[in-house]
C-alpha cells in the first residue's frame, strides 16, 4: 500500500535535504521559519585555550553534555584580534542557532567586544548560552543578564572616556599636551632649518639625517615655524 505523503512535508524534506548538502544556500535557509518548525535549529560550541600547552578537553566535554552538535576549537590568545575558528563559526550562523560556550571569557577579548559579539548574535536571531555564569538568552531571565551587561558595559566605556578627558585637562593645565611624542624635537627642528639653509641640502638628506620621513619634517618645520 502506498502512502500518500502531504505537499509540505515533501517540500519541508527537500529543503532540509538542500540545507545541509549545499552550505552556501542561504536563501533556501531562510524560507523555512526556524522556530515554529525547529528543524534546521542547531547547538554550535566554541572551545578556546590561550596556549598550545592548555587543552580544551573540559570544556569539549561540557559543550558536547550541554547537546552541541558542532564545536569549534581555538588555541590562541584572547587578547589576539584574529581568531579564524571564531570566524568560521560566525561565517555558519543561520537564524535559530544557539552559540554555546563554556564561559564568558572563552568568547570575548574584553566586556566591550562580547557586547558587540552578542549583539551581533541578536541581530540575526541567534542565541547564546554561557554554562559557566548560567547565561541564556533564550530565558527570560537569561534577556535580562544580557542587558545588564550591556548596561555594565556602556558604564564602563563612559568611565573610561571621562577619565581620559579629565587627565588631558590636566594636562593641558600643567603645560603639557596630549597624543603621541614628537619625533623632532625644537633642537632637532632648528638643526634640520639650518641644514636646509645650505642649497645643496636636500630635504630628503635632511629627513634620513634625522631618521623621519619627508611629511613628518615637513609637518614639525610647519608646526615650529607657526607662531606660538
Amino acid at each position: 500500500m502506498q502512502i500518500k505523503r502531504p505537499f509540505s512535508f515533501i517540500l519541508i524534506s527537500l529543503l532540509i535535504y538542500f540545507d545541509f548538502h549545499l552550505p552556501k544556500c542561504k536563501r533556501i535557509r531562510k524560507v523555512i521559519n526556524v522556530k515554529k518548525t525547529g528543524f534546521l535549529f542547531m547547538k554550535i560550541g566554541y572551545a578556546r585555550v590561550s596556549t598550545d600547552e592548555q587543552c580544551e578537553d573540559a570544556q569539549i566535554d561540557a559543550l558536547k553534555r550541554f547537546g552541541c552538535q558542532r564545536v569549534y576549537r581555538e588555541k590562541i590568545s584572547g587578547k589576539s584580534a584574529k581568531r579564524p575558528e571564531l570566524s568560521r563559526l560566525l561565517d555558519a550562523l543561520r537564524p535559530g542557532d544557539i552559540v554555546v560556550v563554556q564561559r564568558l571569557d572563552r568568547l570575548g577579548r574584553s566586556l566591550s567586544d562580547l557586547i558587540d559579539l552578542l549583539n551581533g548574535f541578536k541581530n540575526i536571531d541567534v542565541q547564546f548560552v554561557s554554562l559557566h555564569e548560567n547565561i541564556d538568552t533564550t530565558s527570560a531571565s537569561g534577556e535580562l543578564m544580557f542587558h545588564m551587561i550591556g548596561a555594565i558595559a556602556q558604564f564602563e566605556r563612559r568611565l573610561i572616556s571621562e577619565r581620559t578627558k579629565l587627565g588631558l585637562q590636566a594636562a593641558r593645565a600643567r603645560g603639557r599636551k596630549g597624543g603621541r611624542k614628537a619625533k623632532m624635537s625644537v633642537t632637532d627642528i632648528k638643526k634640520a632649518k639650518a641644514m636646509l639653509l645650505d642649497p645643496d641640502m636636500t630635504k630628503a638628506e635632511v629627513a634620513k639625517h634625522f631618521d623621519v620621513s619627508r611629511p613628518t619634517l615637513n609637518k614639525a618645520l610647519s608646526m615650529y615655524s607657526q607662531p606660538q
